[in-house]
């Protein structure tokens, strides 16, 4: 959230600072007005972040999903798993998924969601980018074709075997379920969420 703020007060510092460059100042009354816009969208935001994280903790109790807040934005962890080397979504973690975009089609519609997929450690870094991807593509496609939400709302990335992003640090096989996976955040402030470069070239070798 102190992200955005910081990104909504140097944009409106940005616009105060055109308007003079324009017309010699900015009139105190223009300015206090769209400080107290900035802050009543701000006060919105947060509102709005803190009902769909409630929404999501009542709902999702019976999955094995963690919720969290942060910097504007609520996650979802671990919202299916996958076999190794594979990306075929699992019927079991379909329910979830259904029901995320129930509320969130429904209730923010305004709101970017980011599929993040992952990879355990084996292999090489360059298949594992390229599966991470496909398992969030699979969970994008599900949630779009199944879920009903607006293509245009729901993106990609992948994190593939990045080591900090392990939730078992270094288990591959069957041990390392839990790091092959999918989670989604709710972006309400509209920040772009940076996927990992493409590390170097594919690897043959089989991958998590």
């Amino acid at each position: 959230m102190r992200v955005y703020q910081r990104f909504a007060y140097l944009s409106l510092t940005a616009v105060a600072i055109g308007l003079s460059g324009c017309q010699g100042y900015v009139k105190k009354a223009d300015f206090d007005a769209a400080i107290n816009d900035l802050r009543a969208n701000q006060t919105k935001q947060q509102q709005e972040i803190d009902s769909l994280t409630q929404q999501m903790q009542q709902k999702f109790a019976q999955y094995d999903a963690k919720i969290a807040e942060m910097n504007g934005r609520v996650r979802v962890d671990t919202v299916s798993h996958f076999a190794f080397n594979d990306a075929t979504l699992r019927d079991q973690d379909k329910p979830l998924l259904d029901d995320f975009a129930k509320i969130v089609s429904k209730n923010y519609p305004q709101a970017v969601v980011t599929v993040e997929g992952f990879t355990d450690p084996s292999g090489s870094a360059a298949y594992n980018y390229r599966l991470g991807r496909k398992r969030a593509e699979a969970v994008r496609d599900y949630l779009v074709s199944t879920g009903g939400m607006s293509a245009d709302q729901v993106r990609v990335v992948s994190y593939g075997k990045a080591a900090n992003r392990q939730v078992l640090k270094g288990q591959s096989g069957d041990s390392g379920e839990p790091n092959r996976r999918v989670s989604l955040v709710v972006d309400f402030a509209g920040a772009e969420t940076q996927a990992s470069p493409a590390p170097g070239q594919a690897s043959a070798s089989p991958q998590g």
